[in-house]
């Protein structure tokens, strides 16, 4: 849509979210509610994008810092949303009579790309147009205001608190998204007044001005209510979090994934799958995870930044983590984690591999259809293919200052209760006896066992606990 320019309302407060954190900052799906705003507003292909900033511009500004093209304006104090604009305005110098102004709210993150698409088609970009929605409680919105004998036509909106009794009863809403035409947009900025209960400047109050001047005033009505609700405290914010939640889980069902619950599950991220993917209840993505064919996740699994080949199992209570979303876990096919397993960042796993119960992984690699079933750390380790790795078994990697390698070459057998103190390097086919503290190279095909003798004391009593007479 060529011509057009947003802008994000995000100088609030938030007061009732009791937090010092901004209330556009506080996170909805795992990222930020103005995220959600900024990520449709390039979807449209806006022109030119620009928040309103104020209660905590430093920290807004820092986190939408990656966004190099976004424009900032600081709205101090914050006199209402006309006021708002008008500081916004500022930002937009090479305005020109052709296209239009799009106001968002950062603080309503479910907003629709369809939804906005339909609003600027209806203002032609050369009407002044409101997104509306009839509701049933239409506590803390302005009422849409129309004449009744001249075919509905809009003639104002009134704020809640100017409105009667007899305009609180009307159903029809504006949500705080309009389209302006940029032709009128700084004229109608400049006369805006703030003769009101609040003494603000509404913005409102355009619609006011293009009816005054015979103008007509389009509205587009939205179907979906989750989709224009705003977030004003944490029970607010929990709401939209299901319907976010659902609204993804119904796309994943879409493709073909097959969800215990719909209603337990959490993306927090990209969750990119292929078919026959099973999803227990309770699970967790974060990040960028991918899942490949015939993948299935058990219950209360939290995975972030991870790549699952075709045909893994994930047994319940397991943790991936990878370091981001270009550095991710990689899962080769048919591996069997868990339960209760944990891969950190730098974890790759070739085909086949076991990680069982209580097993770590961190900045390893292990080779085809080796296995750490029951209790075991591999940390900085290169473990070659059909390794198994005993229980209660370690990688001393770290000497407490730098970290070391351990290498563990195909078909080692390490014995439980094992630690193994990098630098060092098992060889091809040896055996590291149960108990064993391996500090040297071993052999390849050797039997490696670094244990004391077992000394019987006969006829030993064990010592007696003292008894304090009265």
């Amino acid at each position: 849509m060529s011509g057009m320019d947003v802008v994000i309302m995000a100088a609030g407060k938030g007061t009732r979210m009791q937090s010092r954190t901004p209330k556009v900052l506080h996170t909805l799906g795992g990222l930020p509610l103005i995220e959600h705003v900024i990520k449709v507003s390039l979807a449209l292909g806006a022109r030119r994008q620009v928040v309103v900033v104020g209660h905590g511009s430093a920290q807004v500004k820092a986190a939408l810092a990656h966004h190099e093209a976004l424009a900032f304006a600081l709205q101090e104090p914050q006199l209402g949303t006309g006021h708002a604009l008008q500081t916004a305005a500022q930002q937009l110098p090479a305005l020109t009579p052709a296209g239009c102004t799009l106001v968002l709210s950062g603080d309503v993150p479910l907003i629709g790309l369809n939804t906005l698409q339909a609003l600027v088609l209806a203002s032609g970009q050369q009407h002044l147009t409101l997104l509306t929605l009839k509701t049933p409680q239409p506590q803390g919105y302005g009422r849409i205001v129309r004449s009744p004998a001249e075919g509905h036509r809009v003639l104002g909106i009134v704020e809640e608190k100017d409105a009667s009794p007899q305009e609180r009863l009307i159903d029809e809403v504006y949500v705080g998204v309009m389209v302006i035409p940029n032709v009128h947009l700084h004229r109608w900025l400049a006369a805006l007044n703030n003769h009101n209960a609040q003494q603000e400047y509404y913005l409102t109050d355009l619609v006011a001005m293009a009816v005054g001047e015979g103008l007509a005033v389009h509205t587009h009505a939205c179907l979906n209510a989750s989709e224009v609700a705003g977030v004003n405290d944490p029970e607010q914010l929990a709401c939209l979090e299901r319907a976010f939640q659902l609204k993804v889980a119904q796309q994943l069902m879409r493709e073909g994934v097959r969800l215990a619950d719909p209603a337990r599950i959490d993306v927090r991220g990209e969750l990119l799958v292929s078919q026959d993917v099973e999803i227990d209840v309770g699970c967790v993505f974060e990040g960028r995870v991918l899942l490949g064919e015939g993948v299935k996740i058990g219950a209360h699994c939290v995975l972030s930044n991870a790549q699952l080949s075709a045909g893994v199992q994930v047994k319940p209570f397991t943790h991936i983590q990878g370091e981001s979303a270009s550095a991710l876990v990689q899962v080769g096919e048919s591996c069997e984690l868990g339960p209760y397993a944990r891969l950190r960042p730098g974890t790759v796993l070739e085909r086949d591999v076991h990680i069982g119960n209580f097993v770590e992984i961190k900045n390893s690699s292990l080779g085809v259809g080796s296995k750490a079933n029951h209790l075991a750390y591999v940390g900085d380790a290169q473990v070659g293919a059909r390794v198994n790795y005993g229980a209660g078994s370690i990688t001393a990697n770290y000497d407490g200052a730098n970290k070391h390698k351990t290498v563990i070459e195909d078909d080692v057998h390490v014995g439980s209760n094992s630690v193994l103190v990098a630098p060092v390097r098992l060889g091809q086919g040896g055996t590291v006896g149960a108990g064993s503290v391996i500090s040297r190279d071993t052999p390849a095909g050797a039997l490696s066992v670094t244990r004391a003798k077992t000394v019987s004391v006969p006829h030993w009593s064990r010592p007696q606990k003292k008894v304090n007479k009265p």
